[in-house]
């Protein structure tokens, strides 16, 4: 019995963990589509469907442009196929000389490079927005919690104390760009482990200069994921740091929120970096399997972690669809971008081959996400 409350029940897997997180995959994925279909619709193209998943259609609706609205069976992400496309990944082209006259019209390579590029571009646009909108909201609506940049404690033998950073210091600048929270210093560090950094730190009233070299620390979140980051050995207290909720006007929200998602891009990109560089792990890249138990209850409580998630999740589909690799949305740009600059198309062979290749290295991603997720509960036993 306890085993199937623990699959069934309301905090089990299925209506605790996997429910939420595909209900929120299903927001994200939506806002995707509508990006390409609206914006192909004011360069006026036509879409035969918009599905959110994929396979055999469980719910639909055709509307008065002729475009079929489904909820399919497997909801891992969706697609528009535009009048014209030969299937869901617009992977080459259907005859238009089959179409009527009206059909071409509306066919999506018949259109200009400009018109199709801004359709494709829209979806990971799409995704920004959401994430923008989203956090600017919940900034708005439960504000944010900060601290004073001032140092409680420095541990012993970490960077900051071999740099003599002591107790009562408060941190003026990084690099040159000034720290107003303490979260701002960890949103700094955390992603610059090895590298270098110039400290300004202020100690009664006088500024001095230290250069500090985060240490690279694996720690497990409380979601059960392996991170490295940088650590400088550095803590803040509420007695030090005054902790306290600051509110937002709409107009604060907004450009908040706007900074929230850039800090996302930021971190995603010095970790792709990180990666060729070898300064950082490719175990940490992961699939629905490592991202589920984030939406469970076991998480932060509330339905504001929901939102929080689901704009993570919307910005993190916003970068995957814009790395140039055909079948993603940033493979049609370099497609679209070449033929901008030949002025016309790349032959249908040398597309079918890009083709091939993106969705070959898809697949080795899905397949290598899939077992650092399957590695990570095997440790976790």
């Amino acid at each position: 019995m306890d085993f199937l409350t623990s699959i069934f029940g309301t905090e089990g897997l299925v209506l605790g963990t996997l429910v939420p997180f595909l209900f929120v995959l299903t927001i994200v994925v939506f806002f995707h589509e509508l990006g390409h279909y609206l914006v192909g619709r004011w360069c006026g193209i036509g879409a035969e469907v918009f599905s959110v998943g994929f396979g055999r259609e469980l719910i639909g609706f055709t509307d008065r442009r002729g475009t079929r609205w489904r909820l399919s069976l497997i909801p891992l992400g969706g697609y528009v196929r535009f009048v014209g496309d030969e299937n869901a990944a617009s992977a080459g082209h259907a005859d238009t000389s089959t179409l009527s006259a009206e059909k071409q019209a509306l066919a999506f390579h018949t259109k200009s490079v400009w018109r199709r590029a801004a359709t494709v571009f829209a979806g990971p646009a799409a995704n920004f927005i959401l994430a923008v909108v989203i956090f600017s909201i919940t900034i708005a609506v439960y504000g944010r919690v900060v601290a004073d940049p001032i140092v409680a404690e420095v541990r012993p033998d970490s960077p900051a104390a071999a740099a003599g950073i002591q107790p009562g210091d408060r941190f003026v600048s990084l690099d040159g760009s000034p720290v107003v929270t303490f979260e701002d210093v960890q949103r700094y560090v955390q992603p610059r482990a090895g590298l270098p950094i110039i400290f300004v730190m202020d100690r009664n009233g006088e500024a001095f200069e230290a250069t500090v070299t985060p240490d690279a620390s694996e720690i497990t979140d409380r979601f059960g994921n392996r991170i490295t980051q940088g650590l400088i050995g550095v803590m803040n207290s509420v007695d030090v740091g005054n902790y306290r909720t600051i509110t937002y006007t709409p107009l604060q929200a907004v450009e908040r929120g706007f900074a929230e998602t850039w800090d996302i891009v930021e971190r995603t990109g010095s970790y792709i970096a990180g990666i060729f560089t070898g300064r950082e792990k490719a175990d940490q890249i992961g699939g629905p399997i490592r991202g589920a138990p984030v939406s469970g209850p076991g998480a932060t409580p509330g339905f504001s972690a929901l939102l929080n998630l689901a704009a993570k999740l919307s910005v993190s589909v916003g970068l995957l669809n814009l790395l140039p690799v055909p079948m993603l949305d940033g493979g049609h740009l370099v497609f679209y971008a070449v033929e901008a600059v030949r002025g016309k198309p790349l032959g249908e062979r040398a597309q079918e081959y890009g083709f091939r290749i993106g969705l070959t290295l898809i697949l080795m991603l899905m397949l290598f996400a899939t077992w650092n997720d399957i590695a990570m509960l095997v440790t976790a036993g």
